[in-house]
């Protein structure tokens, strides 16, 4: 199965709106349609209408978010990875004009028994855009061990990389090891490229707060279930400098 979803936002006076959108089974993006809806924050579910993906799956989304203008893209439910013939891939790109920001807040991807999957994150900023993007990845069902994961997180600021991250996931030998992910089976991390960034690194009971090279941070949590390990990846991002005013406001 391939698959393409289309996301754009822009700012209509005092209010973002949605531009177009565009849906492909299993990518299914659900508009919010409430009385709090139609601020400069415009919020989307991301919702997934169908098994997937299933190994030999591609599924591709595209998200635009215009200048000024607010984007808040959260899932509802876990992303299944399952085996099947070959491997399968997922690909977001974001795109944000000056002055606009997104959150991108899927929930859970596991990667089940068998299955061979790659993941890439791309999110390119203009200036003075702002991004938070997380992900948390689920090694194997309960009482099952991972299947095969290769994630890629790009992130850049007017052509400047700021954080460019591959995790390569799943391999019995290195699970064996003490040293691979301190025999936890989720990783939840969060990317921040907001206004401020932290002047030092911060740490704590299995999570970390790290300040990027070129701008931005890079928050890292672990724990044996998604509940703590998102958690501790709170706990993390409590001590960035902008911690207050990482949630976008909808009016």
């Amino acid at each position: 199965m391939k698959a393409t979803a289309l996301l754009s936002v822009e700012l209509s006076g005092d209010r973002a709106v949605v531009r177009e959108l565009r849906s492909q089974a299993p990518i299914t993006l659900v508009p919010r349609r409430t009385a709090t809806a139609g601020g400069r924050t415009a919020v989307v579910h991301l919702v997934n209408s169908a098994a997937t993906p299933l190994g030999g799956d591609h599924v591709d989304l595209r998200v635009r978010v215009g200048a000024g203008a607010r984007l808040r893209l959260a899932g509802t439910a876990a992303t299944v990875a399952l085996p099947g013939r070959g491997s399968s891939r997922s690909t977001v790109r974001i795109e944000v004009d000056e002055g606009g920001a997104v959150e991108y807040l899927p929930e859970a991807s596991v990667i089940s028994s068998r299955a061979d999957h790659e993941s890439e994150l791309i999110v390119e900023l203009a200036a003075g855009a702002r991004a938070r993007c997380r992900e948390t990845l689920v090694l194997g069902r309960y009482g099952e061990p991972s299947g095969h994961l290769v994630a890629s997180t790009h992130l850049t600021r007017s052509g400047v990389p700021l954080l460019r991250q591959r995790l390569d996931l799943g391999d019995a030998r290195m699970a064996a090891s003490t040293g691979y992910l301190a025999g936890a089976r989720v990783l939840a991390t969060e990317t921040v490229a907001w206004d401020r960034d932290p002047l030092a690194p911060a740490s704590g009971q299995w999570w970390s707060l790290a300040p990027l090279a070129a701008g931005g941070a890079l928050a890292t949590a672990v724990a044996d279930d998604a509940v703590t390990a998102d958690r501790r990846l709170a706990e993390a991002l409590s001590h960035h400098p902008d911690a207050k005013d990482l949630v976008l406001p909808v009016w």
